[in-house]
């Protein structure tokens, strides 16, 4: 089976160089990785103490980088390795200030594995979530690199609970310790055999905490808002637009809108704006404009989402009618603010929870999005108690950090 496997790897390698020449992404994910081991020789040298994270995007880094930080105090002289598997990781956080080296993921072939950690020769190696390369893990295996999987999400369409997935299996031996995110996933490893399973939590809960405890002041939002009840419609598709467009167009003329869409190509932003009648205004333009005079704002650049959310009385956060699901729903959260999602949540821990809590609100269409964002806007208890929900809900998750390091400290 292992013999597939790279087969399968090999002929993926070679019909990527053929699709980049059609594809951007595709050519991103082929060029990026062209010189990786040259970057590796000019900054790794022999004698370097390093450590190794691997994040299959930027999900995932952002999930990790909590750990990373905390690695970084306690071992200052390590040079910090961080690849990424996909070029939407990459190329967002190739110029991230915590790891030493930021680079492509070799694809998983035994040459590459092997050429890959000689140069690297990580001290420990930490995957975050998933994404289990079996060439990789075997080398590290050999070497006896303490090798952690943090915040893990193990479900049971994964190909280590399928009577044929024995070689999968057999690689998630390469771990010192799972760290993962529930008792559900520490139930389905435990019962293929390995024991050294810790819940610790998801690291995500001491990311958005900490957010908190950053400046998160936009001048241009406290002109925008101006005191004004505040919904912010976060990381919106198409779809999720007309809904939320047509809820705009009726809404009270004293609600203010902010819009940062997941898409900020020209062509989305204005077919965007053509559907809103409210005056509108977008982040590009704002300058020399008193903003206060609009009701709409569409942020058409990309990095202050987060901050926004901390103006917002309600938060929409958009994904949930497309496939996979919703976008980061924890961060509107960390700020106390009710969260409004579209249906697809059902593959997010933490929408299903906080779904469950009351805290977030899935609806279907635009009579259910506006008898809750109604709701919300004119009950002020309603609306502190979900409020509430939302801030507690990330405060009780906090620790997983703190967990993992407990451990890998000893």
């Amino acid at each position: 089976m292992l013999f597939l496997y790279n087969l399968a790897v090999s002929l993926a390698a070679f019909f990527l160089k053929i699709v980049a020449l059609f594809s951007p992404k595709i050519k991103l994910f082929v060029e990026g990785r062209k010189n990786v081991f040259s970057i590796l020789e000019e900054k790794i040298k022999p004698e370097d103490k390093t450590i190794w994270f691997h994040a299959a995007s930027l999900g995932e880094y952002e999930q990790g980088l909590p750990v990373i930080e905390k690695i970084k105090e306690k071992y200052p002289t390590h040079k910090i390795i961080l690849t990424f598997f996909s070029p939407s990781g990459y190329e967002v956080r190739k110029n991230n200030t915590v790891a030493d080296v930021t680079i492509y993921l070799p694809l998983d072939t035994k040459r590459n594995a092997k050429r890959f950690l000689k140069l690297v020769h990580p001290e420990f190696a930490f995957f975050i979530k998933y994404e289990f390369w079996l060439n990789y893990l075997k080398e590290l295996e050999k070497s006896k690199t303490p090798t952690y999987l943090i915040s893990g999400i193990f479900r049971d369409s994964q190909m280590f609970f399928k009577w044929y997935g024995g070689f999968y299996r057999k690689a998630l031996k390469a771990f010192n310790y799972f760290f993962v995110q529930n008792e559900s996933s520490k139930q389905k490893i435990e019962a293929i055999g390995f024991k050294n399973v810790i819940v610790s939590g998801d690291t995500r809960f001491d990311r958005v905490a900490a957010i908190l405890e950053r400046d998160n002041t936009l001048d241009y939002i406290e002109n925008f808002k101006n005191n004004q009840q505040t919904i912010v419609i976060g990381s919106s598709w198409p779809k999720d637009e007309v809904l939320i467009a047509e809820y705009i167009n009726q809404a009270p003329e004293n609600v203010k809108f902010i819009i940062a869409p997941h898409n900020i190509k020209a062509d989305q932003i204005s077919n965007l704006k053509s559907q809103i009648t409210k005056s509108t205004v977008l982040f590009s333009e704002k300058d020399n404009k008193d903003l206060s005079n609009y009701n709409v704002f569409i942020i058409d650049t990309i990095g202050i989402l987060t901050k926004i959310y901390s103006y917002g009385t309600i938060a929409y956060v958009g994904g949930g009618f497309g496939n996979p699901g919703i976008h980061n729903i924890l961060e509107p959260a960390t700020f106390g603010i009710p969260i409004v999602i579209g249906p697809n949540y059902s593959n997010f821990a933490e929408a299903v929870s906080l779904v469950e809590l009351g805290g977030c609100m899935p609806i279907s269409n635009i009579s259910e999005l506006k008898e809750i964002l109604d709701r919300l806007l004119t009950d002020q208890t309603f609306l502190k108690e979900k409020s509430q929900i939302c801030e507690s809900f990330i405060q009780n998750n906090k620790g997983a950090t703190n967990a993992i390091m407990r451990v890998v400290s000893k």
